[in-house]
């Protein structure tokens, strides 16, 4: 028996149960992730709670896409690498772009390479951003506001890719197509 259960909205803690319902009803299901994190009420409803003002942030759906697909990679979370690859096919992003993205790579507009080579770096330099970093996201169009931005989606995406990590969700059918391992890549 696995030391994290995957609840449904049945059998989860109370107070984890309207962030499955609300995962639910944007979805059409429960993804596996949500329902291993639903274990811990402080969790799951911290990470919506983020998710939902980074989905209101200045940057577009696509844009957020490249950004969890970029920190997924980075963070080598299997699940988290399939299930934004097919969202940010999606919302849009060229198949090419996202493959460059999964092989640790940058989509080729200019914007979305900024985007990505931003979260990427802070991931790597766990925040320390070099002047050099942030002038060349400035200098992408961005506005040094949105940097901070940036750090909100890493820090939302970064629940998920932990989560991910540690306790090993199955990933859902409609995701398969998607797989991406670590190691392999």
């Amino acid at each position: 028996m696995s030391r994290f259960p995957l609840y449904t909205i049945d059998n989860a803690p109370a107070q984890s149960q309207p962030v499955l319902q609300q995962l639910q009803q944007a979805f059409g299901v429960i993804p596996n992730i949500a329902g291993k994190m639903a274990a811990s009420p402080v969790l799951i409803n911290g990470f919506i709670g983020l998710f939902q003002r980074v989905h209101a942030s200045s940057f577009s759906e696509t844009q957020i896409q490249v950004l969890l697909l970029t920190n997924a990679v980075t963070n080598a979370s299997e699940w988290a690498v399939a299930f934004h690859s097919a969202l940010a096919l999606q919302q849009g992003l060229d198949h090419a772009d996202v493959d460059a993205i999964r092989a640790g790579g940058v989509p080729r507009d200019a914007q979305d390479a900024a985007l990505s080579t931003l979260a990427r770096t802070l991931i790597e330099t766990r925040g320390r951003l070099a002047e050099m970093d942030q002038q060349r996201f400035i200098g992408a169009g961005f506005s040094a506001e949105q940097i901070l931005e940036v750090i909100a989606v890493v820090a939302a995406s970064t629940i998920t890719n932990y989560t991910g990590s540690v306790t090993q969700p199955a990933l859902e059918a409609q995701f398969e197509a998607f797989a991406w391992r670590a190691n392999g890549r």
